[in-house]
């Protein structure tokens, strides 16, 4: 009996349905405290040409413009860069400084991993000399590390996270999501995806290896860290895992009609872009990005809305935003091809219902939006990341953006800000005030940032002056050793 009950669980003709009794917390994340000084925010963008830009952001106290400074500017990859991670911050300690650790995957197949300070860098006297030279004011930290370079895939890196400090998951074109342990970078598992069969496309002796597209496009890890969904390329379907037993779970197939009504037209690929995990009052729930429309569904598996109004405009990526843990208000912010970050409401009660001869799919109240041609900012937004911090007054979000002429812009809202525009029955409010925006001349593709944490009393000179120590030990050996060398001739 209980293999014909798996056997039914996998079959990829039945929807897949997802069994939780207990609503799953998500992972706690660090709260920074922005009343004793200003809040400096790392920012990490990857680029079409190859580069890793580090920038900081410090945002004086009580407001104020953000000022930019590079942290670091190098070439890790020998193709484009397609995804980066960020850990956890580690455990602190006594006079010991916190790291996060970054993961980049690229074009190459390659997945370089860095330890970052999660620590603002102290400015020194050869940083004002760098930067009186630089046309760009420069804040090098020395705690950032390389740690190694991982090659257990064989395609282009197509997703990376970080659902744990212990574990780092990644997804490429070779059909494949890998776990790594980060304590020793060995591989644990490789989870298979089936490459989708061709259709209208060349068979026997006219085909070639690389007719059908294949390969994983994104991942999203269920906060109880025992489920996670992905979208693959040439497949119209969404894919369920069990990482208990790392084996799949079901198959959730797109209907024609579902298709069409967000804008996947007959020869459009249908395929998956982006998924993602969610919390509202209702419940839990799972979103799927299209090219033009973000789909969510409940935990039955059955669509419950679609989320733009129109399919005019691309969409680049969706996060959920929870304004209130205790009831579990949350909205979708959504990045868009106009140059927008809108937030929308799914729940329940803010549903629209289509009019008659236009679908069966309601539609989410958007309530809110930020960037666009009211501030001039209609450039693609390629990725985001929305932080949050305590102020006096409540909790506040910082949003970066990374678009694709290269501009990174820092935004400020608060959670009182979209609550109040949630309630507003009128057109969607215009909210967030622009820091900055800084031009990195690069093509971006992905973007990282997080809020770095002050510096505990006592580590700061301990560990400065043991970096100075080994590199002024390093230059006398260098510089002893030419001495020797002077005297033998």
């Amino acid at each position: 009996m209980a293999k014909r009950k798996r056997q039914e669980t996998s079959n990829g003709e039945k929807p897949a349905e997802v069994l939780l009794t207990k609503k799953a917390k998500a992972a706690a994340e660090t709260m920074v405290s922005t009343e004793d000084g200003p809040i400096t925010i790392q920012i990490i963008a990857g680029s079409y040409d190859k580069i890793l830009h580090g920038v900081t952001a410090t945002i004086p106290k009580g407001g104020g413009k953000a000022d930019f400074a590079d942290t670091f500017l190098f070439m890790p990859h020998t193709s484009p860069i397609k995804s980066l991670a960020l850990s956890p911050p580690s455990d602190q300690g006594p006079g010991v400084p916190q790291k996060v650790m970054l993961a980049s995957g690229g074009v190459d197949e390659r997945i370089n991993v860095y330890n970052l300070s999660a620590h603002p860098p102290v400015v020194k006297k050869q940083d004002t000399v760098l930067s009186s030279l630089a046309p760009r004011p420069i804040k090098e930290n020395m705690r950032n590390r390389e740690i190694g370079t991982l090659l257990h895939h064989s395609a282009a890196i197509t997703a990376l996270a970080f659902p744990t400090r212990s574990k780092l998951l990644s997804a490429s074109e070779d059909s494949t999501i890998a776990v790594a342990r980060t304590r020793d970078w060995n591989l644990l598992s490789v989870i298979k995806a089936p490459k989708p069969k061709a259709f209208g496309r060349a068979s026997g002796d006219t085909q070639t290896s690389d007719t059908t597209p294949y390969g994983v496009n994104d991942f999203a890890i269920h906060p109880s860290m025992k489920l996670m969904v992905s979208v693959s390329r040439g497949e119209r379907c969404m894919r369920l895992w069990n990482l208990v037993t790392g084996k799949k779970a079901g198959v959730l197939n797109f209907s024609r009609d579902l298709l069409q009504e967000i804008g996947e037209r007959k020869h459009s690929t249908g395929e998956g872009q982006q998924t993602v995990w969610g919390n509202t009052e209702a419940g839990e729930e799972f979103a799927v990005m299209f090219n033009k429309d973000v789909v969510v569904f409940g935990m039955d598996s059955i669509p419950r809305c679609k989320v733009m109004p129109d399919t005019r405009v691309s969409v680049h990526g969706a996060k959920y935003v929870t304004l209130n843990e205790e009831t579990g208000e949350a909205v979708m912010a959504v990045a868009t091809g106009d140059g927008r970050i809108m937030f929308f409401s799914t729940s329940e009660d803010d549903l629209t219902e289509p009019e008659e001869g236009k679908g069966t799919l309601p539609k989410a109240k958007q309530v809110a939006q930020l960037g666009g041609r009211a501030v001039e900012c209609t450039t693609r937004i390629k990725d985001f990341t929305i932080m949050e911090a305590n102020e006096d007054e409540g909790k506040v979000m910082f949003i970066t953006t990374g678009s694709s002429d290269g501009s990174i812009r820092v935004w400020r809202t608060s959670h009182a800000e979209l609550r109040s525009a949630a309630k507003d029955e009128k057109q969607p409010k215009q909210i967030a005030e622009l820091l900055g925006t800084y031009n990195t001349e690069n093509r971006i593709t992905c973007l990282e940032s997080f809020i770095m944490i002050p510096l505990p009393e006592g580590v700061e000179e301990s560990e400065d002056e043991d970096l100075e120590d080994m590199y002024s030990s390093k230059d006398d050996d260098d510089k002893g050793s030419d001495d020797s060398t002077d005297e033998e001739e």
